[in-house]
């Protein structure tokens, strides 16, 4: 017989559990001393928010679910956003909350919410543990759940009697499974649409991002010569340096990318999910798309495939690559052009010094110092809408972003996470002003880790993308401004370093010596947006 927290502790370690996110209550002690022994590390942070973030994103690199855990009422409730992050992304993860007992109450209500019922909108599963000798299987089940497409996350509420009680439960081991296969018909109706069609193109999204899906795609372009364009959360399955790369879909419909797409007649899309804003509509004529996903697309009016393959996208492309030829009608020229339009625009500003800096500097500033396996995590600002468009993903889960929630906050924990999770690589996060202070505390946590950690400030002393957005609908500038603290100090308060960028030819240097140094370093890059609109409308011009 054994404690139930010590069961869960268990259960987790055979799941393959190395790391546990979170701030623990008075009604996880029990729970928190099981885990005193263990080989799972806990991780403790300074918000539960930032616990979230990194657990999600530990199950987004590493294809497990990422584990996180709290008390109960507001730590709790302090899981939302990450839980919303994690369901919207499809990253698996398991977020573990206390509750007071629930064969007698010692306190009323006390800080009690229905926290199972809150967490069901936001999750594939919400459940507490009633009963000692359950235990084991609802974990088995959570993290089965959690992985299978669609990921996402799971919510698990151990009472605190519960898991103080005794039972000789049954650790449930992880069994083999594999995903279904598309459907053989399916696949050899669309090789004959892709062959019979004029301009074929291939798009690249949410789902087509999956640890094993790289070398096939890879291998279905190279095979055929079929251009591909990204959305936001498709970066980096296919080398972006790619000649065939059309680009990502970071923008309106005005965009070159968007231009590309127009030219084609049969868009393959490979892992579309509806979580990120649609990257084409389907209203014009001559215009068919192929789904290829692991589940059935949602149509509505802006998407409604032709001919869909249900099933392991991996295995579908394969197939489709196998029965595939390279057709001598196939005409691409339109979008190439388009893409050196798109490619001189992307040029423009690159090599411009001057200060504040400049977003395409910004980005060519980053990329030049990045190495092809260096990771960026982005926070959620204006900066996101030109290191999407801009920055070129050589490989998987280089580029960190989030399309789905967009949530702010979420940078610098998930820069944490990656670090973690690929400790010989280098890591930056890349954070607004605004989000970097939503989170900022987490630095203690970084420090405390002893993480090799680069995070850039991109100061404008302002919610700098709403000011655009506000701008561009013909409003006044209002509202959106604010100050911020002495970053260098502020950095240095918590034991990193402190840099500021002061002339934009110094960043390229400064980057390069924070990486070469150990530890947490923040750099204060001043930035202007300005010329936003007078950068980005170069693609539009003559098209």
């Amino acid at each position: 017989m054994l404690k139930t927290s010590d069961l869960v502790v268990k259960a987790l370690e055979n799941e393959g559990v190395k790391y546990i996110f979170g701030i623990p209550g008075e009604e996880n002690l029990d729970l928190l001393n099981s885990l005193k022994d263990s080989s799972i590390q806990l991780i403790i942070t300074r918000h539960e928010q930032g616990a979230g973030f990194m657990a999600a994103t530990y199950g987004r690199l590493t294809g497990s679910p990422g584990v996180c855990l709290s008390t109960l009422g507001p730590g709790a409730t302090n899981l939302v956003t990450p839980a919303a992050f994690a369901q919207l992304g499809g990253m698996p993860m398991i977020m573990i909350t206390g509750q007071k007992p629930i064969t007698k109450s010692k306190q009323g209500r006390f800080q009690i919410v229905n926290v199972v019922e809150m967490m069901q909108p936001l999750t594939k599963m919400a459940k507490q543990i009633v009963h000692e000798h359950t235990v084991t299987a609802i974990i088995r089940e959570a993290f089965r759940l959690a992985v299978d497409e669609r990921p996402g996350a799971i919510h698990i509420e151990l009472p605190e009697d519960i898991a103080r009680e005794h039972s000789d439960a049954e650790i449930f081991e992880k069994g083999s499974y594999l995903r279904p296969v598309g459907d053989s018909e399916a696949i050899i109706d669309a090789v004959k649409k892709i062959q019979a069609a004029k301009s074929p193109l291939i798009l690249l999204g949410a789902g087509a991002n999956r640890r094993n899906t790289h070398d096939v795609i890879t291998f279905l372009i190279e095979k055929t010569g079929i251009p591909f364009f990204t959305t936001q959360l498709g970066k980096g399955v296919v080398d972006e340096r790619s000649p065939l790369c059309l680009g990502t879909a970071a923008l309106s419909s005005d965009d070159c990318v968007h231009m590309a797409i127009n030219k084609s007649d049969l868009i393959i899309n490979i892992g579309h999910d509806i979580v990120e804003k649609p990257p084409f509509f389907m209203t014009r004529e001559g215009f068919d798309v192929i789904s290829i996903n692991f589940l059935p697309a949602n149509v509505d009016e802006v998407y409604f495939p032709q001919v869909e393959i249900v099933g392991d996208i991996s295995h579908s492309i394969a197939e489709i690559t196998q029965r595939m030829e390279k057709q001598p009608h196939w005409d691409f020229q339109r979008m190439l052009d388009i893409k050196g339009r798109l490619d001189r625009s992307i040029e423009e500003g690159t090599r411009d010094n001057s200060f504040p800096v400049l977003p395409p500097r910004l980005v060519s500033i980053v990329r030049s110092v990045m190495p092809s396996d260096g990771i960026i995590s982005l926070d959620n600002g204006m900066y996101k809408i030109w290191f999407s468009r801009n920055y070129q993903a050589h490989k998987p889960n280089t580029i960190l972003l989030d399309n789905s929630l967009a949530a702010m906050g979420a940078g610098l924990p998930a820069a944490m996470a990656a670090r973690m999770v690929y400790p010989d690589r280098k890591v930056m996060a890349i954070c607004g002003d605004g989000g970097f202070m939503m989170n900022s505390q987490e630095l203690e946590t970084a420090v405390r880790l002893k993480l090799d950690l680069v995070v850039l400030i991109v100061n404008d002393s302002a919610y700098g993308m709403i000011k655009w957005k506000q701008a561009d609908m013909g409003f006044d500038d209002f509202g959106l401004d604010f100050g911020n603290p002495d970053f260098i100090k502020y950095a240095e308060s918590y034991g990193a370093g402190g840099h500021r960028v002061e002339r934009t030819e110094d960043l390229e240097s400064l980057i390069s010596k924070c990486f070469a140094l150990s530890g947490v370093h923040v750099i204060d890059v001043p930035v202007d947006y300005s010329r936003n609109q007078e950068l980005l409308s170069q693609c539009m011009v003559g098209i």
